[in-house]
């Protein structure tokens, strides 16, 4: 029976990474069986905790156990989409017996751990927090309900149930963090809780460790702060001190940027995205170093055994059966989804990630004539795949996914799929021959669906953003689009990365695949050994602990 009051941890811990780190991030995907994700944040999260279990580090995940999930993509009648949110029970989480209360809109609720054992999923030891408990009323249990609610009140609950129910779950548990890693700001509360303890500001500041995704200022969460204050967002801390330690004086509250004052050390994703938040939040005073660590995902979990084999071995014929066998599992799910079959010996793009303005889905299709005559080429065939869930309330995503699901209608060779999910997705990359990555420039923190793709004998066709920069050599082992001038219009860098785009995929991509078999295998395997070596989540963990996490380093690494 696990001990969880104190608290050990269930395995040997190596003492290069004694530290202890406490995890909080509002998703994690760690398994296709546990739906508490939503997309990029949470495949992250899932892939930091695993890793975290590879290399036996001194890590606890806090999250919170969320009732309905993110939701379930579904259709309606017209093949468009629908959502739906479906009550999830699971019986591999361990109910630790631990029960408290915390101030939600001056009221308390009653909070309840559940536990995720290292063995069921190989993950570090992760705890998850639920509202759901019959002394609660309706709309306190509802706090866990829905991922990302699009409710103000809803999203401030949330963030009060993971940050001050996350730091007060530790206490209980008597794992006193040397680190609090907040994964984005939506668990700021634990500094409010950590600071009416410690009621010293570098006390605090000592033991925080924060990670930004979002590379656009609008983009960071705001919210008034007498709402917050009402609500209980700063625990016991009076506002006029929360003012004062945050240096926020107006009615506005910024989370990213108050997380940035109250940390010790921060980072961005990827290089880039690393520039990016020292420009854009270098003109503030009291905020700490951001560096960067960029993001990685875990081979291990992402990687397919025979094409490793394959590679390994240097087996060309080996690495073209599996990749067959792997296309055609993928084309099942088409089939089955949309009565359409494909071929294995025709290339397949796939783009499949979170719908959002930036990440333009629809990007190859804005000059119809010319997409056209791309899906009608015989000497050159192509197959085309969408895929990805736009968040529930954001009807001009869903609006760009239905529109692709109507365009598909028209064409043999195109289909929109739906359920782009852990299962999914792994499907997907190991079904793709290459993977279409065009966000704008440089909206894309970091974006790692490529480069589980590329672990899996899959191409990245991309702009460049994001981690793109840190791994493409355009032809050996990947293929990017020419960078747009960014004082440009926005239309204006659409249509330039349109068209670029579309020139490597019909010059380059598609005469190498069906002329240059060598070739265009030399790419594949390229792109296979050079992602491991930088984007396995491991050497991310890792370098964690040696940048960040380790305290009173005393050398900060900007670069």
């Amino acid at each position: 029976m696990q001990q969880f009051q104190p608290f050990k941890h269930p395995y040997p811990v190596d003492r290069k990474y004694s530290q202890k780190v406490a995890y909080f991030s509002m998703e994690f995907a760690i398994d296709q069986a546990l739906k508490i994700f939503s997309g990029g944040l949470g495949y992250l999260a899932g892939s930091h905790m695993r890793s975290a279990f590879d290399l036996k580090q001194n890590v606890v995940g806090i999250g919170i156990l969320w009732k309905y999930g993110y939701y379930d993509q579904v259709r309606n009648g017209n093949a468009e989409m629908d959502v739906l949110f479906l009550e999830r029970q699971y019986n591999f989480l361990v109910d630790t017996g631990i029960e408290f209360d915390i101030d939600v809109n001056r009221h308390a609720i009653k909070v309840k751990a559940w536990y995720l054992p290292p063995h069921v999923f190989g993950s570090a030891p992760m705890f998850l927090l639920s509202t759901i408990h019959p002394e609660n009323d309706y709309l306190a249990q509802t706090i866990c309900h829905r991922l990302y609610s699009n409710n103000t009140e809803a999203k401030v609950a949330q963030s009060i149930l993971l940050g001050m129910g996350g730091a007060k779950l530790l206490d209980i548990l008597g794992f006193d963090a040397d680190v609090y890693h907040l994964n984005e700001a939506h668990a700021l509360p634990a500094a409010f809780h950590l600071y009416d303890q410690l009621g010293v500001l570098d006390e605090v500041r000592k033991r925080i460790i924060f990670t930004t995704h979002t590379p656009v200022e609008a983009g960071n969460e705001k919210h008034d702060i007498h709402l917050l204050d009402s609500m209980g967002f700063f625990g016991n801390v009076p506002l006029s001190e929360v003012r004062r330690i945050t240096g926020i004086s107006d009615g506005v509250f910024n989370h990213t940027l108050a997380a940035l004052r109250l940390a010790r050390m921060a980072n961005g994703v990827s290089k880039i995205h690393g520039e990016v938040a020292r420009e854009m939040w270098g003109g503030y005073d009291n905020i700490c170093p951001i560096t960067h660590v960029t993001n990685s995902q875990n081979h291990a979990y992402w990687h397919d055994p025979q094409l490793d084999d394959a590679l390994a071995d240097d087996d060309d014929d080996a690495l073209d059966a599996r990749k067959t066998e792997l296309k055609c599992r993928l084309f099942d799910v088409v089939a089955d989804q949309t009565g359409k079959i494909f071929q294995p010996d025709v290339l397949t793009l796939v783009w499949a990630r979170r719908y959002a303005g930036y990440k333009r889905a629809d990007l190859i299709t804005r000059d119809l004539d010319r997409f056209e005559k791309l899906l009608s080429n015989s000497k050159h065939p192509i197959q085309v795949i969408w895929a990805g869930k736009p968040y529930p309330m954001d009807n001009d995503a869903i609006g760009t996914f239905n529109k692709l699901v109507h365009l598909s209608k028209k064409y043999p060779n195109v289909a929109v799929v739906v359920g782009y999910e852990l299962s999914l997705s792994k499907i997907l990359k190991q079904g793709s021959d290459i993977w279409l990555n065009n966000p704008r420039i440089p909206r894309e923190a970091s974006g790692t669906s490529g480069m589980t793709a590329a672990m899996n004998a899959s191409v990245n066709l991309s702009t460049w953003d994001g981690w793109i920069p840190e791994f493409a050599s355009h032809g050996h082992n990947c293929f990017v689009a020419p960078k747009a001038d960014l004082t440009w219009p926005e239309g204006v860098q659409d249509e330039f990365d349109r068209k670029n785009l579309m020139d490597v995929l019909e010059n380059e991509i598609l005469p190498t695949y069906y002329d240059k078999r060598q070739r265009w295998l030399s790419v594949v395997k390229n792109s296979m050994k050079e992602v491991v070596v930088f984007f396995d989540s491991d050497r991310m963990a890792d370098e964690y602990y040696k940048k960040l996490y380790k305290v009173g380093a005393k050398k900060l690494e900007l670069v």
